[in-house]
């Protein structure tokens, strides 16, 4: 026979048990809205029956039912689609952080527009156009100097821009780095006390979700490899361990550098930082370094016309060339400063010119150090435009009227260049300036299309994987105000039945058994 107050604990389980589905839907609707948060699901199951205590079976049939009990609070999570999450969202980190470079870069090189390096160049070739007119003009000599050192400032101001965003770049993956250290430390800690709460039985839900949403941002940053272990979370970057347990390993710039050398990095925001600046912003500097230089010395052919006077002992293609040019000669020079120096200033007696762009520092000229000789710039005259002498009494004399190295200077623009690596003899391409330039422009609109679509694409896949995770372990608030009041009339019904046992164990402890008294 079963306990008089069996009815009573009955009720009571159930009273207890649908004030535990309240307080969860309670949690839940609390944090409806907290990042990373999984909704939690109360596990209720009927308590074991009972058989009246004798020492033989009864005859009542059946078991007596105890009630409700509820065995745990877990989380409802898709251990799947975080795997699927994470292993997109390295690949989106990577693009996002090339897409985002190589805007930059556009912004910097600033092409097509009225203000690049372009609208600079051909503003410089014009002025020797116009100089050719009247090469003995004073203004048009000083027109060329501005645009010469415009052309200057617009080379040194791209490099400097170039060098300050590959410095930022290196900065960031320091930051990156220090991210990375401090949540693989804290994933180390939830590690610790997860397994020291759920040791005494318990679910760590919240922890849970705190350890996670770690790894979800860290997966965005570097490509990891995650593991559930009996004590935590084993954490990998290709074949480098970054958690253990409560172990978390440090990294640096430097370390991460290196394992993008050796493949263990191969995605997310480090790597594409990296490639950034290694692969575009490096580039794209010397491919700038090597324009400047060609301009100045890149070897370039023209053809010098009859009649033309060499300066003296001057030799070309082998030959050393005295007195006035018999016919047309085709011949290899040096860029800008080859040219200029095969013809002769303004100023008397017969002045030889003069390199026409140099360094700031005597090194190799690159975009970073190209400058309009400070000889020029201090005196327009040393400009080089004539390819003529003429003897007088007071001796060997320039033909200031003679306008053909002018001619042939603003004919460069046309003309083909050999464009090698500064620093080296390896051959990069021929071309005009203009072509060339335009080959930087094309490239850095084709990388920057290709990035952004990469881009594009990975973060549809991002966010669809993530519209999963919330259909899965999101809050959904109808949902949770339907269960609210299921879980109010469950418990207003179980109040109900403690009631009425109330009624009854009354009548029988307060009415039986008092007739005739």
């Amino acid at each position: 026979m079963a306990s008089t107050f069996h009815g009573i604990e009955t009720s009571r389980r159930a009273l207890s048990t649908q004030m535990a589905f309240m307080q969860t839907m309670g949690h839940n609707v609390a944090n409806a809205n907290t990042e990373g948060y999984s909704r939690q699901r109360v596990n209720a199951s009927a308590s074991r029956p009972i058989e009246a205590l004798g020492f033989t079976k009864s005859n009542a049939a059946g078991q007596l039912g105890t009630g409700v009990q509820y065995d745990s609070i877990t989380r409802v999570r898709d251990k799947f689609l975080d795997d699927q999450f994470r292993n997109e969202s390295k690949d989106f980190g990577n693009w996002n952080v090339q897409s985002d470079t190589l805007g930059k870069l556009e912004a910097i090189i600033n092409e097509p527009s009225d203000t690049g390096i372009r609208t600079v160049l051909d503003n410089f070739w014009k002025s020797w156009s116009d100089l050719s007119q009247n090469p003995e003009n004073v203004t048009g000599r000083k027109v060329v100097r501005e645009n010469a050192m415009a052309l200057a400032d617009a080379f040194n101001y791209t490099s400097k821009k170039l060098s300050d965003l590959s410095a930022d770049l290196s900065n960031n993956i320091e930051v990156k780095s220090n991210q990375i250290n401090s949540i693989t430390s804290t994933i180390g800690k939830l590690n610790d006390e997860i397994h020291r709460l759920e040791g005494l039985g318990d679910h760590a839900n919240d922890l849970r979700d705190q350890r996670d949403l770690l790894t979800d941002q860290l997966s965005q940053i570097v490509n990891i490899q995650v593991t559930e272990m009996p004590d935590g979370y084993t954490i990998n970057m290709g074949g480098i361990n970054l958690v253990t347990f409560d172990t978390a390993t440090p990294t640096t710039a430097a370390s991460l550098a290196d394992a993008v050398g050796s493949g263990d990095l191969n995605s997310g925001e480090v790597f594409g930082t990296i490639t950034a600046r290694d692969r575009y912003v490096a580039d794209y500097q010397n491919q700038l370094n090597t324009l400047a230089n060609t301009i100045a010395n890149g070897d370039v052919q023209i053809t010098i016309p009859k009649g033309s006077v060499l300066p003296q002992g001057t030799v070309l293609n082998g030959t050393t060339y005295t007195g006035p040019l018999a016919s047309d000669i085709t011949v290899t020079v040096q860029g800008l400063n080859g040219l200029q120096k095969l013809g002769y200033t303004l100023n008397s007696p017969l002045q030889q010119g003069v390199d026409f762009f140099t360094s700031k520092d005597g090194s190799p000229i690159t975009a970073a150090n190209f400058q309009l000789n400070k000889i020029i710039a201090d005196d327009p005259g040393r400009i080089a435009t004539s390819m003529r002498s003429e003897t007088t009494a007071s001796g060997e004399v320039v033909v200031k009227g003679n306008n053909v190295l002018a001619l042939l200077t603003s004919q460069l623009k046309d003309s083909s260049f050999t464009f090698g690596a500064v620093g080296s003899g390896t051959v990069v391409s021929n071309g005009t300036v203009d072509d060339f330039f335009r080959s930087i422009v094309g490239q850095l609109g084709v990388q920057a299309s290709e990035a952004n679509r990469n881009t594009t694409n990975q973060k549809a896949l991002v966010d669809q994987i993530a519209s999963h995770k919330m259909s899965v372990s999101g809050v959904s608030i109808d949902e949770e105000m339907s269960n609210m009041i299921m879980y109010q009339h469950a418990y207003s019904a179980a109040a109900r039945a403690m009631t009425t046992f109330d009624q009854v164990l009354d009548k029988v402890i307060n009415n039986m058994g008092i007739v005739g008294r």
